[in-house]
């Protein structure tokens, strides 16, 4: 295939988005005969959806480069604004300072710069939001946003309102905010949006919607998302984050299995080159660990998510309440929820309610309560109601006020089951059957439990299981604790007894006890055959 033919494959491989031979065609003619500066432009998108983010750089920079040395300065200032923009995404805020300020240069010098007039403050914008001020921040989205829509950029706008979303959320005007989210990924869904920025787009606002429990868009956005990258299986990145978004849905719906898949499509992905999936796919798959009682590698995952530079929050805090560290629990949740912004802050609520509950500090656990109330009443959603019922109705038990605990917990297991989501549900039965034990009427408790057990089972929820069995006095002798089963799986690794606890802040001798019990319940005698029950039956 002669050069030429080669470029105009790649180029139409490009535009039918089969991206794989668009990269291996394009880079080819490029390293052979080099390429002009529009077909750079394509080569450095090409190869960032391949997940090539330093060779995306580099084919952006000489297409820069290329396009000033034609004298298309429009093309120029497009270049470094993408690149300024693209760096802040890597997290090389430096460079995109540099890149953002070439491009205003070269736009203020043009004439009629148009569109790209607003295109070239998108960067500065962005930067502005994370800097802490975002009042300026607004009024520079406002600014672009204000271009775009007079010189009819829809994809522009579509990029601004993603931004000034994030800036009003910031401000605390949440349901602002996601007016601008609709306004951005009604453009994506209609296709008005090219790639890169309907991939930086759609993934955003999933993950926000998450976070301002937003079932409804969440889901919906999510359903945009898959059918777009569905329609370009050659595509790396956003699809690691696409299979993490998923996950974290299935785990609300109930869909465990499919959560599982997802979240190690997501990891698979992001090892394939899908940087923005580094802590979306370790944390999901830490959360289902933590949910199914794997905890060891759940704790493994949650490290690798830190590693991200993002706080691997609430999950490594209920996991520390799950095999028994209480106080470092609420240490680290409290720290979390102190340092977060207020919209992040919301967001851990839930936890901070049920980790305080487990501590004793019945006050604290009201004040999240509250706090939590008070957002549901700004941006109500029916999730958000669920949740404040389920956390309402945990605290009051604690607080010695079971029959309104009941009431609570009966209005947050009728709302999560009409969201779908069944061990919200059957959790929210738990704490209706503890204020019936508390009321005395037993008989009624056990059939909340019953029926709360039936959905723990039927999703392998092992910790949720056993702390049931332990309230309904007949767990079976060789069902272990949550905390037995943490000793088994590091057991299991190799470790000593003094590693052991080292590892899950025990003494040496709480260890011995522990494994005592093991092989008591598991009619077991040696480690060598602890370490291959929990082999055979899948505990690590």
């Amino acid at each position: 295939m002669t050069s030429s033919s080669a470029l105009d494959a790649g180029r139409t491989a490009a535009a039918e988005r089969r991206w794989a031979e668009a990269y291996e065609l394009l880079a080819r003619v490029d390293a052979t005969d080099g390429l002009a500066s529009s077909d750079l432009e394509l080569l450095a998108t090409v190869a960032l959806l391949r997940g090539e983010p330093p060779a995306s750089i580099a084919a952006l920079s000489r297409a820069y480069e290329a396009h000033l040395a034609g004298e298309d300065t429009a093309g120029a200032a497009r270049s470094a604004g993408w690149l300024a923009l693209n760096l802040i995404e890597l997290g090389d805020f430096t460079r995109s300072v540099t890149w953002a300020a070439r491009a205003m240069r070269v736009a203020n010098a043009m004439a009629e710069p148009g569109a790209l007039a607003g295109f070239v403050r998108l960067a500065p914008a962005v930067a502005q939001l994370g800097s802490g001020e975002p009042g300026e921040a607004r009024r520079r989205f406002e600014e672009v946003l204000t271009i775009a829509e007079r010189h009819g950029d829809g994809e522009l706008a579509a990029v601004t309102r993603l931004g000034l979303g994030k800036t009003l959320i910031e401000m605390g005007a949440i349901a602002e905010g996601f007016g601008c989210f609709d306004g951005a990924m009604t453009a994506v869904a209609a296709g008005d949006v090219a790639p890169v920025p309907a991939g930086v787009i759609s993934c955003a606002v999933i993950s926000d919607a998450i976070m301002a429990f937003d079932l409804d868009r969440a889901t919906a956005w999510t359903g945009v998302l898959d059918r777009w990258c569905r329609d370009q299986p050659e595509m790396i990145t956003f699809s690691g984050q696409r299979h993490a978004l998923q996950a974290g849905l299935h785990l609300i719906r109930g869909a465990w299995g499919e959560a599982s898949t997802a979240a190690e499509l997501a990891l698979s992905r992001f090892r394939a080159g899908d940087y923005r999936a580094v802590y979306g796919a370790p944390y999901q798959l830490a959360e289902l660990g933590r949910l199914r009682g794997a905890f060891h590698s759940a704790e493994e995952s949650y490290r690798r998510a830190g590693e991200s530079g993002w706080e691997p929050q609430p999950g490594l805090s209920l996991l520390h309440l799950a095999v028994g560290r209480t106080q470092r629990a609420q240490e680290e949740i409290r720290r979390s929820a102190a340092g977060a912004d207020p919209f992040t802050r919301r967001f851990l609520l839930p936890a901070v309610v049920e980790i305080e509950v487990a501590a004793g500090d019945v006050e604290a656990a009201r004040r999240a309560v509250d706090e939590l109330r008070a957002a549901g009443r700004s941006t109500p959603t029916p999730m958000l109601a669920a949740t404040v019922a389920a956390e309402e109705a945990r605290m009051l038990l604690v607080a010695g006020d079971p029959s309104a605990a009941l009431a609570a917990a009966r209005d947050a297991t009728g709302a999560w089951q009409a969201l779908g989501a069944p061990y919200e549900r059957a959790r929210s039965r738990v704490t209706a059957g503890r204020a019936l034990l508390e009321l005395g009427d037993r008989e009624a408790a056990h059939v909340e439990f019953r029926g709360a057990r039936e959905v723990f089972a039927a999703l392998g929820a092992d910790p949720a299981l056993a702390e049931l069995a332990d309230l309904m006095g007949d767990r079976p002798a060789g069902v272990l604790t949550a905390r037995e089963l943490e000793v088994l799986r590091l057991v299991s690794t190799g470790l000593t007894n003094r590693a052991i606890g080292a590892r899950l802040s025990l003494s040496e001798k709480t260890v011995a006890r522990h494994l005592s019990n093991i092989f008591g319940k598991l009619g077991l005698s040696t480690r060598a055959a602890a370490t291959a029950y929990a082999y055979e039956n899948g505990l690590v």
